[in-house]
């Protein structure tokens, strides 16, 4: 009989790493940026997959694939290598962007936050082209529970950021929901940001 005191077991945190000034420089390349990407949205994958993927050459991913291990942000998945190729997979869920860097004092630092910021900024839009020409080939129930939408509110700085905050908690409650018939992949965007309007 099962025990009704028994803490029902919650759903694992994902694992986010925060950047910091080292770990940005390492990570601030577009290449590498989408082939994290790539690894976290599909599992993992070969040097060569990934080129193909990605329209680059395996030379290139191959390359860059290293650079993101010696930062830490990807590793061997050998459960996956059964030939000679080596697989990769991703070492954590998600990234945080800690707004510090933008003003750190060493401008090669600067420089990498705004590479950084521009590439997730141009995968978001690439995102939202690819959905908008393929919308078509979903059913008419999966275009109804997609979302283009923008609203402006009146909030200071900390109830912007508290909002954030709700928002990205109450998206992560349904990161670790049981898999059922017909379940996708959902991405979602949020992005907040200040007008100066007068």
């Amino acid at each position: 009989m099962p025990d009704k005191n028994a803490e029902d077991p919650k759903p694992a945190e994902p694992q986010v790493r925060k950047l910091d000034a080292q770990s940005l420089r390492g990570l601030a390349h577009p290449l590498r940026i989408r082939l994290l990407g790539a690894l976290r949205l599909h599992g993992p994958a070969t040097a060569s997959q990934l080129a193909e993927r990605l329209g680059e050459s395996s030379g290139a991913t191959s390359y860059h694939l290293r650079q993101l291990a010696a930062y830490g942000f990807v590793e061997d998945a050998p459960e996956h290598g059964k030939g000679r190729e080596r697989w990769w997979r991703p070492s954590h869920d998600g990234t945080t962007f800690d707004e510090a860097l933008l003003y750190d004092p060493d401008p090669a630092t600067r420089t990498a936050a705004d590479i950084f910021l521009a590439e997730i900024v141009k995968i978001h839009a690439q995102e939202m082209s690819a959905w908008l020409g393929d919308a078509p080939t979903w059913s008419q129930q999966w275009r109804r529970s997609s979302e283009l939408s923008d609203y402006t509110l009146r909030l200071t700085a900390e109830q912007s950021l508290e909002l954030i905050h709700k928002v990205h908690d109450l998206i992560n409650s349904y990161r670790d929901l049981p898999p059922s018939e017909g379940t996708e992949t959902v991405r979602f965007h949020t992005h907040a940001f200040p007008l100066r309007t007068r």
